[in-house]
């Protein structure tokens, strides 16, 4: 009887021994079959450092530095004299675009006084006067783009 037992429990351990066994050999071979995509590494190492030049692209206030992703440039100034700077340059290029092209003339924004002053709804409480003129010069010159296309 004590025999059958202790062969029982020596069974037993072996059979325990062999799963946990079993489980590590499976386990590390599906780590090991991660990668035999020749690519997935690269794949994975390309993912990483996208996520670091990310992480990094911002500043300690949480704002996003280098260029917003609306294909404007970053002149500085804050967030407020960005967008109404892009959003008056960008009407007023369109209406005098969409003027020219009513009226014949050939393409050309930079003689319209709008873009030469490039101040239009511009407020001392925005910020500095030329970084709002940079961004509605640019804005007004796709404006006018746009609207002397037809768009």
């Amino acid at each position: 009887m004590k025999s059958s037992h202790i062969g029982n429990k020596i069974a037993s351990a072996i059979f325990a021994f062999s799963l946990l066994f079993g489980i590590g050999i499976a386990s590390s071979m599906t780590a090991h079959a991660q990668y035999n995509d020749p690519y997935q590494r690269q794949r994975d190492r390309d993912y990483r450092d996208q996520q670091r030049r990310r992480d990094r692209s911002y500043d300690n206030s949480g704002y996003r530095r280098g260029r917003y992703n609306d294909g404007y440039g970053n002149y500085g100034g804050s967030f407020d004299l960005r967008q109404t700077a892009l959003n008056a340059g960008f009407n007023e290029g369109l209406k005098a675009g969409r003027d020219d092209r009513r009226r014949g003339r050939g393409f050309e924004f930079r003689d319209e006084s709008a873009f030469q002053k490039a101040t239009k709804d511009y407020s001392s409480r925005l910020g500095d006067r030329e970084i709002y003129r940079q961004y509605f010069r640019e804005a007004f010159s796709h404006g006018y783009s746009d609207g002397y296309r037809g768009n």
